[in-house]
């Protein structure tokens, strides 16, 4: 008759602190690295103020050196042509609260004409809707 040895069966233990580390280092690398993402989508030139108005941003008109415009909304990014953007001001406004702002990003080197058709969109929808909409300039602090 042949013995049969029965070994004890080791525990295998999982330590839950490795991964908890683990863990923490990851949510520090990417919190400092998210610092990095720059905001803004679209590179541009903000002319200089020394006025500090801080609103409210519902939304952010773009335009660019290249006199074209963009509308950012939350974290998309939509291009849009000149001869639809007030028709898609004005689908934004109707969205949004009686006093929304719209932040306009116009590089300095854009003529005054292509921020004063935005300004014109936001009024447009304004007397459209009944809404008090804001259109303000953004700038960069003066040195």
């Amino acid at each position: 008759m042949s013995i049969i040895k029965i070994r004890p069966r080791s525990h295998v233990e999982f330590n839950m602190s490795t991964q908890a580390d683990l863990v923490f280092l990851l949510l520090i690398f990417f919190m400092i690295t998210s610092t990095f993402v720059s905001p803004n989508a679209i590179k541009l030139l903000l002319p200089q103020s020394s006025s500090k108005t801080m609103a409210k941003q519902n939304f952010e008109v773009y335009i660019d050196e290249n006199q074209e415009y963009a509308i950012k909304e939350g974290k998309d990014l939509m291009a849009v042509e000149e001869s639809l953007l007030e028709s898609a001001v004005m689908e934004h406004l109707a969205m949004l609260d009686e006093d929304a702002t719209v932040v306009i990003r116009a590089d300095k080197s854009v003529p005054v004409q292509n921020v004063v058709y935005v300004i014109d969109a936001v009024n447009k929808a304004n007397e459209k809707y009944g809404k008090k909409c804001k259109a303000i300039l953004a700038t960069i602090a003066k040195q």
